[in-house]
């Protein structure tokens, strides 16, 4: 289906492919897209959290001020796609296709759940993504730009280059991760310190190393 019928949710159902399509303010709570194909696609302030995207294969789509909280994604190949402004809690991107290509902007990720990708080069800016997971993901020269990941947990990924110098309450265990070249900023590099133990000057001469780790939140 072209961009001249913008699809209904009938048709979303129904057809298997759709190209320059404006996908527009439909209600797909619940719903189950199995096998579809999107090509330069665009959904816009669609509510479909709890949804089931199965085999779907987005090729350069934007998904803009949505509510896909708690979506599924099992084996769908995403390339090119861009979330912005969008609600995106509690979606394990796990299952997806391999090397998939994403961007985030604005997106709300909390305690989303990325296991085992290769999201080289990909940007999180300004998200929130308090308490997700990133284990065993490939994140070099990923982009965290001004991005909350208070409670956020990296597990053996690879973050060189990665750009944490602005993103806030971040916390990235050397000795979990590859690190090499990352850029992080002062506050993070504090943390760092003294979770092994060292003494910042100008920092920890005023306050105890449990109240700089309070100020963070939970140590780890």
């Amino acid at each position: 289906m072209s961009s001249a019928s913008p699809p209904s949710i009938d048709d979303l159902l129904r057809d298997a492919s759709f190209q320059d399509a404006t996908v527009s303010r439909l209600d797909l709570r619940g719903a189950e897209l199995t096998d579809k194909e999107f090509t330069h696609c665009v959904f816009r302030g669609l509510r479909a959290d709890a949804s089931t995207w199965k085999r779907v294969r987005l090729e350069d789509c934007v998904f803009e001020d949505c509510d896909l909280t708690r979506a599924q994604f099992p084996l769908a190949r995403l390339h090119g796609v861009s979330f912005r402004r969008s609600k995106l809690m509690g979606v394990d991107w796990s299952s997806l296709g391999s090397n998939p290509s994403l961007g985030f902007e604005e997106c709300d990720l909390r305690y989303a759940s990325f296991v085992k990708l290769n999201l080289r080069k990909t940007p999180f800016r300004s998200c929130k993504a308090l308490e997700s997971a990133f284990i065993a993901c490939h994140l070099g020269e990923s982009d965290f730009t001004d991005t909350d990941l208070a409670g956020a947990n990296f597990d053996d990924c690879d973050l060189s280059k990665a750009n944490l110098a602005t993103a806030r309450n971040a916390f990235v265990s050397p000795a979990k991760n590859r690190v090499k070249n990352a850029r992080v900023s002062v506050e993070t590099a504090v943390l760092l310190a003294l979770f092994h133990g060292m003494k910042v000057a100008g920092y920890t001469d005023t306050r105890s190393d449990d109240e700089a780790f309070s100020a963070r939140g939970k140590r780890r």
